[in-house]
């Protein structure tokens, strides 16, 4: 067996243009002659076909993605048969929300509310099904020249149905910290939350053009979210909407019993953000003082190990594998 290349076929697959590769699988654009649609593969490198735990996580991924149906979620497609390991998808033209924002920021109110009630929508569809994304951040937000959101990448996602859970090393932890969630950070596995947390933080950056937390670096990032309070969107956007600035505070709020509860409530405020009353700022602040996620003694240690763990997972993973040569998509950037 040899590695997947352009101009080879894969089961159903023609193999007709490589779209990404990373230091761990590739993504092609392909033709399915059953049907004759254009989808796209994400294909591991050969040498991660005899690895137990990545064999579990992408197995894993693949389980989750074909149990769900949703308009902004990926598709994840079933192939006739498979003589190797890899993944079919819906092929996606459009562009990351990353993308999108580095083009616009801030974004209008009317756009950012659109991706937000969008993503929301997947979201609620997600959890439904016991499924936590646990890495919702832009770079995992596709939105096509239609408007349309998808929802990709559920490689750490987590199945709250699945008898046995795998988490491959701390990647919820060292993806992207400006987007976990405090109890992350603590070690949590996380909830549905977790994912309300991800979503408050993306509609605060595509209104504001900026972060609720700011560091420079990592660790600075995540301690101030155990221990520090959130700019107010408000000092970004002199005149930002009262209503609008309650709806988002409360999706980041550090503990998570003071967030919206669901992706449901959360949806029904981003539809009618105007019935939201503002935010009484000495009673957040004075919540935030009694019923803080994380006791500041205990931050600084957590805080120490987490990156401690991750550096010693990133040792691992780099002595075992090449490093990337650049993100994985399922997407054709126009």
């Amino acid at each position: 067996m040899r590695e997947v290349a352009v101009g080879d076929k894969l089961d159903q697959y023609e193999i007709t243009k490589l779209i990404a590769r990373s230091g761990m699988a590739s993504i092609f654009e392909a033709k399915d002659t059953a049907s004759g649609t254009a989808v796209a593969l994400k294909v591991p490198h050969l040498q991660f076909e005899s690895d137990v735990v990545f064999f579990e996580r992408f197995q894993r991924e693949e389980e989750i993605g074909q149990r769900l149906d949703h308009p902004n979620i990926i598709k994840f497609l079933k192939p006739r048969h498979k003589s190797r390991m890899y993944v079919a998808m819906e092929l996606v033209e459009g562009k990351s929300l990353r993308k999108l924002m580095e083009e616009e920021h801030p974004l209008p109110t009317t756009r950012a509310l659109a991706i937000a009630q969008q993503i929301c929508e997947a979201l609620e569809h997600m959890h439904k099904h016991g499924v936590v994304h646990r890495d919702l951040k832009p770079e995992n937000v596709l939105i096509t020249s239609t408007g349309l959101v998808k929802i990709i990448d559920l490689g750490i996602a987590l199945d709250k149905s699945a008898r046995r859970i795998t988490w491959f090393g701390l990647s919820a932890t060292i993806g992207t910290p400006d987007y976990i969630a405090p109890e992350q950070i603590g070690g949590r596995r996380g909830d549905a939350r977790t994912d309300i947390y991800a979503l408050g933080t993306i509609l605060y950056e595509m209104l504001t053009g900026n972060l609720p937390f700011s560091g420079p670096n990592a660790l600075a990032v995540m301690r101030a979210k155990t221990d520090e309070e959130p700019r107010l969107p408000s000092y970004f956007v002199p005149g930002f909407d009262p209503s609008l600035e309650a709806i988002v505070l409360k999706a980041i709020e550090r503990n998570p019993r003071d967030r919206y509860q669901t992706a449901s409530e959360f949806l029904h405020d981003l539809r009618n953000p105007s019935a939201v009353p503002p935010r009484d700022p000495l009673a957040g602040s004075g919540r935030r003082r009694r019923r803080g996620g994380i006791p500041r003694r205990l931050a600084m240690p957590l805080l120490v190990a987490a990156i401690l763990a991750a550096l010693a997972s990133l040792v691992w993973a780099s002595s075992r594998h090449p490093p990337p040569r650049r993100p994985p998509a399922t997407v054709r950037e126009r």
